[in-house]
């Protein structure tokens, strides 16, 4: 009951969409905005049910002129399989919603009109939301599987790029098929904002993942997979290998031919209370 009322006062109404309701309402399609404001609604809040169940911190659930968020306050340092369910959490509330609306058409409680738009809505923002475009669901999905093979800056990177190919291609089919759209060009600003934001920030989120990995809540990281590296390698070059749901011993290769190893605390330990951004690896046994 806690976490149902917690995750309730996260819930947040854009000033905007309160524009779009009275003019939806002046322009007779107030049933029409309804129906998609409680798709996307439902949708966000089986994201955040799902977070709220691992225990994440949910900064908010957003709903805006256009659609909705459901930001949360974790760095990439969850359990891989953690992050698949609270991201497949909202996709998969349209398929009980889908169910729940033809059974009531059946009987006779939802009429024929509202039931098709109901359906078509519920199909089109399922599908919208699995285009493997970042922030959109489909694009964090890409981003998790490229996380299970890459470091998590490699992934990162992977994905804002296939994001930016995906969002052209969109956009080209868009620019066909509906040229004088305005809310689909709006969303695709949105999105192409969204990955300009999120390359310039790609640094910074490297870091946010790093101090999360070292600062924050210990994860139960589920896989040991050691980091070779050579001992004349900078701190900052082996941190870039760091992997995401992975624990990381550091196995340096000496001059002879010895191995040393280090626990991935001490090398985070360097690097941000040491200030040692620039040492060799090497360098930091004598101080270990």
């Amino acid at each position: 009951m806690n976490k149902t009322v917690e995750l309730l006062r996260k819930i947040q109404i854009h000033p905007l969409l309160w524009m779009v309701i009275a003019l939806a309402v002046a322009t007779a399609h107030f049933i029409e905005l309804m129906m998609v404001l409680l798709i996307i609604f439902v949708h966000e809040m089986g994201h955040g049910a799902a977070a709220s169940f691992f225990s994440w911190r949910i900064k908010k659930i957003a709903l805006l002129p256009f659609g909705g968020v459901a930001e949360m306050d974790e760095h990439g340092n969850r359990p891989l399989k953690e992050e698949l369910i609270v991201v497949l959490a909202g996709p998969l509330q349209h398929l009980w919603m889908i169910g729940l609306a033809y059974i009531l058409y059946l009987n006779g409680i939802f009429p024929e009109k509202w039931h098709s738009l109901f359906i078509e809505y519920n199909w089109m923002v399922l599908l919208f939301n699995l285009l493997p475009i970042w922030p959109l669901d489909g694009g964090k999905l890409v981003f998790i599987l490229f996380s299970m093979n890459s470091s998590f800056q490699i992934a990162h990177l992977r994905t804002i790029y296939l994001s930016i190919g995906s969002l052209a291609i969109f956009s080209i089919v868009l620019m066909i098929l509906a040229p004088l759209t305005l809310n689909v060009w709006v969303i695709i600003g949105f999105l192409a904002f969204s990955l300009h934001y999120e390359w310039k920030q790609r640094r910074f989120i490297f870091m946010r993942f790093l101090m999360e990995r070292y600062y924050g809540k210990q994860a139960d990281f589920r896989q040991l997979k050691p980091i070779n590296v050579e001992e004349n390698e900078v701190v900052g070059q082996v941190l870039e290998k760091f992997q995401r749901g992975c624990k990381h011993p550091i196995i340096i290769k000496k001059v002879n031919c010895k191995e040393t190893v280090m626990d991935e605390n001490e090398l985070l330990h360097a690097f941000f209370s040491e200030k040692l951004m620039s040492a060799k690896i090497g360098d930091l046994l004598y101080t270990y």
